[in-house]
């Protein structure tokens, strides 16, 4: 049966008044558009450009789009944060969205201690960790990410024993292009030496590239368009009108996997990809094509085929079309990150 395209004009609304709307962030529409397959399909998604383009801004705003927590998550979360005492005897309901500094150690990001209790990565459960300045973080740090990105848990590994904390979330990263921040800028000049954008660069190791669906670069606005102006009415690039195709595309998931153990389409294992997102003949010939010229990787590989599928969901189409497929591939990280 054709999927239903609904009509959400009359039932948007924001979840926090106070937060940013997808409306109040000026231009940046491929990043936004990125924003919203990673939240519909629950993929990782890097920004990378200039200081000033509006890098966490994105992030912050992302929280807008999420739907609610359904109650068996809330009910896993809310323990998880029981543990660590910030519940205040409420249900959590709306996804954790949890952002630590650089300089973080690395046991309060991942988690441990003497007596090991659950660090950002899983407090970020069912959610999103957003890790500002990426590469600044410790190399230990982002090299732990490995696990929880691809079996969505991470262990911890104590004398006594090993502790296994569930991780499943959606990793935002967001980082300048080098150290001075103006790699590939058309009006300043970027004055890093070439070893020290090697070095740089060498920060973000290729299994962790590899483990980020979508890599998008955040460039200049217009001056023009940051001119203030007076409010349209509402649009569908308002938060609450995202955020309902959002969960239109989940809800089209939860069917898909009603007898998988996949909640949405970044988690389906490999052994599951052909059964669960059959692609035809044409699809499937320009993507074996396109993976040779890009050199992917076969974890590369078979997370472009995911991502595709959330750009379908998005597009109510039963198939994965070229167009799907071609979106997806553009989204593979640039040459310089290597």
């Amino acid at each position: 049966m054709p999927y239903e395209k609904k009509d959400f004009s009359h039932t948007a609304e924001r979840v926090n008044e106070d937060g940013i709307d997808f409306s109040d962030i000026k231009g940046q529409e491929g990043a936004k558009r990125g924003l919203e397959i990673a939240a519909a399909g629950g993929h990782n998604i890097a920004f990378f450009g200039p200081p000033g383009t509006g890098k966490t801004l994105l992030a912050k705003s992302f929280a807008e789009i999420l739907p609610p927590l359904t109650l068996e998550d809330a009910i896993e979360v809310t323990g998880i944060y029981g543990t660590v005492g910030k519940t205040n005897g409420k249900l959590i309901v709306a996804a954790p969205f949890r952002a630590p500094h650089h300089t973080s150690s690395y046991v309060s990001v991942v988690g441990g201690g003497a007596f090991p209790k659950p660090g950002e990565i899983t407090l970020s459960h069912r959610g999103v960790l957003f890790l500002d300045e990426f590469p600044e973080f410790d190399r230990r740090v982002i090299e732990s990410l490995r696990e929880p990105l691809e079996e969505g848990a991470i262990s911890i590994a104590r004398a006594r024993g090993v502790e296994i904390f569930p991780a499943r979330f959606i990793l935002i990263a967001a980082f300048n292009p080098c150290p001075c921040g103006y790699y590939g800028d058309k009006i300043k000049e970027c004055v890093c030496a070439p070893s020290q954008l090697v070095k740089y660069h060498r920060k973000i190791s290729g299994p962790i590239i590899d483990r980020i669906d979508m890599w998008i670069p955040v460039s200049r606005i217009e001056h023009a368009k940051l001119s203030p102006k007076t409010r349209e009415a509402r649009t569908d690039k308002e938060s609450g009108f995202v955020r309902e195709r959002v969960k239109n595309a989940r809800e089209i998931q939860k069917e898909r996997f009603k007898n998988s153990r996949a909640t949405l389409n970044a988690n389906i294992g490999v052994k599951e990809i052909d059964s669960l997102i059959p692609l035809n003949s044409s699809v499937r010939n320009l993507l074996v094509k396109s993976a040779e010229k890009l050199d992917l990787s076969a974890r590369s590989y078979h997370r472009v085929i995911k991502l595709a599928r959330t750009i379908a969901d998005l597009d109510h189409c039963e198939e994965v079309k070229e167009s799907h497929l071609l979106e997806a591939l553009q989204y593979r990280p640039k040459q310089f990150l290597y």
